[in-house]
């Protein structure tokens, strides 16, 4: 065969050439310093193509959590009826480790820029909140009619989002060379002790809520309410990103 018969590589879809020359900026210049302009000229297509994929620079950077997401509410929406509800919620969140592990180079490059840049740290806050509320309405719903059922599908989602996630940054700080699925296994099978079936949480009846020591409120994010009176109301833009709100909270809270 003839040099001349050979086809010339093809090239990456638009949305893939376009998350490639944005990281290579990244990597480059630092997020901050690189811009929308940066990244279509690097990648070769007009601003207009780049906001068909992303409707902003920071989505670029979790390019791949909107499929994740609605893979894991599709696999949660096909369970059987009758499979234990904390095994398949837990069998969900390893769909997203999955995501992640498919790719090790680039995730452990967005985990380090993730922690370098305040607003991606918000922003993935954002990401993990959408997880986790798509876990707790599927168990909301397993656990329908239960005295505790709304308490119980939001600990347990809780739990399954905080099990995953450590399990995630212990692999990532390996840059990717340790056993995913082991780490992930490991981290779950708390979960699974202490909410599965069988556990001696999910054979104990329902009682009422425990107080809070000396009866004082909690912040948001944690933490004793200085003042008990005191009340933040945060106005935002209609609209507004959803990790820009959670920032904005966390200013207000003196978080950020």
């Amino acid at each position: 065969m003839s040099s001349s018969s050979v086809a010339p590589p093809a090239k990456p879809p638009m949305r893939d050439a376009l998350v490639a020359a944005a990281f290579r900026l990244f990597l480059e210049r630092g997020y901050e310093q690189t811009t929308v302009d940066d990244i279509v000229a690097l990648a070769g297509v007009g601003r207009r193509s780049f906001f068909r994929y992303f409707p902003s620079k920071e989505d670029v950077v979790f390019p791949d959590h909107e499929g994740c997401l609605a893979d894991m509410t599709a696999f949660l929406a096909a369970g059987d009826p009758q499979c234990e509800p904390v095994r398949r919620v837990c069998d969900a969140a390893r769909l997203v480790l999955r995501m992640y592990a498919e790719n090790p180079t680039f995730s452990v490059q967005r985990y380090r820029l993730t922690k370098q840049v305040p607003g991606l740290r918000a922003y993935e806050l954002s990401v993990v909140w959408r997880y986790e509320r798509a876990l707790a309405a599927y168990l909301r719903g397993r656990y329908a009619g239960r005295p505790d059922g709304t308490l119980r599908a939001d600990v347990v989602a809780a739990a399954v989002v905080a099990a995953h996630n450590n399990a995630l940054r212990s692999w990532l700080r390996s840059d990717g060379r340790s056993d995913a699925d082991e780490t992930v296994d490991h981290a779950l099978g708390y979960v699974q002790d202490a909410f599965g079936a069988g556990s001696a949480e999910s054979a104990a009846p329902a009682g009422p809520a425990d107080p809070i020591p000396g009866g004082a409120p909690t912040a948001l994010f944690g933490g004793p309410v200085e003042h008990p009176d005191d009340v933040v109301v945060l106005v935002s833009r209609r609209g507004a990103p959803l990790w820009r709100v959670v920032q904005e909270i966390e200013t207000a809270f003196g978080r950020a």
